[in-house]
């Protein structure tokens, strides 16, 4: 597939690349190495800044239809839906996005996973375990590097896992990996997708390619379903939690639906169950996810911050074995806080919200008779948790919501949760 790489397959096309981050500039240098004539667009003209330094034709400020009447081909990058792009294109016009460009050119066997919460952690096991028994594995799609990179680099792995969002599984004609692994679906980026009828169809389109010869791993909470509607080719296997491996950094049931989903993907490439319990021991919880910072005074600090869902807060909540002081809030996603009630009642002795979101927590939870306060700042929630706080007792972070309201990402916004930890504290770090 990589011979297919040269200078001539795409020459005299005239290609958008709409998207100046990682995987937009990763679609346009492997288009660039096809022959193509690229064009990047963003309507951030700061974003713009290395496709001009690489050499690239750029466009910034609002997309129109005129721009893109010289192309054959849009790419897509992650999180620009599609809707917002199709009407402008002329009849004809190919749009894909980077993650369809990237697999066009991997012969290797692919493992993709997918779904509202675990997707990173899930497809971090699977790299770990894979490469603990030998195998020489990339690990990347929208856990970091973009799968076009991987085929630029020119480095051949035996196996290559990704993770993949709905945005990308919307842009694919022809993806189609080995093993398919959907974890759960569950309210989430409704800001973006038009409903659930919508979201579910993108997670779908997984298996939309694979045969018999492949393997789909599905939550067993969906098995009516799918073999009702009779949507997937492949051989299925549906999981659900069960205590059957250890991973001390890995905690909650939500983690143990995960470490099975990881194993039948390992199984597939012929690693037993004894191999995987052997290599999944030392795995190490990723950071922002029910990452314990440090515990002072009896009080323990966790940042769970890559918690952006409803789903993924409940799954926090249940793993904690101590009362929790609760850090909420950020640019709601959709759902329905009011389910959570029960949960938050048992496990959390206050309610501290910031950011955006107020209206939507605050109508959920403020009945349930707990302490509840808002506040413009993490900071100053985190101050506030703090200064009621008492020994055997967790301040989690757990937001429920992107981070966009006041940080650049979750990351960014679980570094700034532990510094103001631990300056309330008086821990150095």
């Amino acid at each position: 597939m990589r011979a297919m790489i040269h200078s001539d397959q795409l020459r005299g096309h005239q290609v958008a690349v709409v998207g100046a981050g990682r995987s937009g500039m990763a679609a346009a240098r492997l288009l660039r190495a096809l022959g193509a004539e690229v064009q990047v667009h963003d309507v951030r003209p700061e974003g713009l800044a290395e496709a001009a330094a690489q050499g690239f034709s750029v466009r910034a400020g609002e997309h129109r239809a005129e721009d893109f009447a010289p192309c054959s081909m849009v790419v897509l990058s992650p999180g620009i839906p599609r809707a917002r792009i199709a009407p402008l294109l002329a009849p004809g016009t190919t749009l894909i996005g980077e993650l369809e460009l990237g697999s066009w050119f991997v012969a290797e066997p692919m493992v993709a996973v997918t779904g509202s919460n675990g997707k990173t952690t899930t497809t971090s096991v699977i790299g770990h375990v894979l490469k603990s028994t030998g195998r020489r594995v990339f690990v990347g799609g929208n856990i970091g590097t973009p799968l076009c990179e991987y085929v630029l680099s020119g480095d051949l792995a035996d196996v290559v896992v990704l993770e993949v969002s709905s945005f990308q599984l919307q842009t694919v004609n022809a993806f189609h990996p080995r093993v398919g692994v959907l974890l759960n679906i569950s309210p989430n980026h409704l800001d973006y997708h038009a409903d659930m009828d919508e979201y579910r169809a993108a997670k779908m389109q997984l298996f939309a390619r694979m045969t018999e010869a492949d393997l789909a791993v599905l939550p067993l909470s969906l098995k009516e379903d799918v073999e009702r509607q009779g949507q997937v080719r492949a051989r299925r296997v549906y999981v659900t939690a069960v205590q059957r491996f250890s991973c001390p950094g890995l905690p909650g049931a939500h983690n143990q639906a995960n470490l099975e989903a990881a194993f039948h993907a390992c199984r597939f490439f012929g690693v037993d169950e004894a191999a995987f319990a052997a290599a999944v021991k030392d795995f190490q919880g990723l950071p922002h996810r029910q990452e314990v910072v440090f515990e002072k005074d009896g009080v323990r600090f966790v940042d769970d911050s890559k918690a952006t869902t409803l789903e993924s807060l409940a799954a926090a909540l249940r793993a904690q074995d101590r009362p929790v002081r609760l850090l909420a809030g950020g640019v709601f996603k959709g759902g329905d806080p009011a389910e959570l009630a029960p949960l938050i009642r048992e496990h959390c002795r206050s309610i501290h919200l910031f950011g955006q979101s107020r209206e939507v927590f605050a109508a959920a939870w403020e009945h349930l008779g707990l302490p509840l306060s808002w506040h413009p700042t993490l900071e100053e929630a985190v101050a506030e948790a703090v200064r009621m706080a008492v020994p055997g007792e967790t301040v989690l972070l757990s937001p429920a919501t992107a981070s966009f309201d006041l940080f650049a990402n979750y990351k960014e916004r679980g570094a700034v949760f532990a510094a103001a930890a631990r300056r309330a504290m008086g821990v150095a770090g």
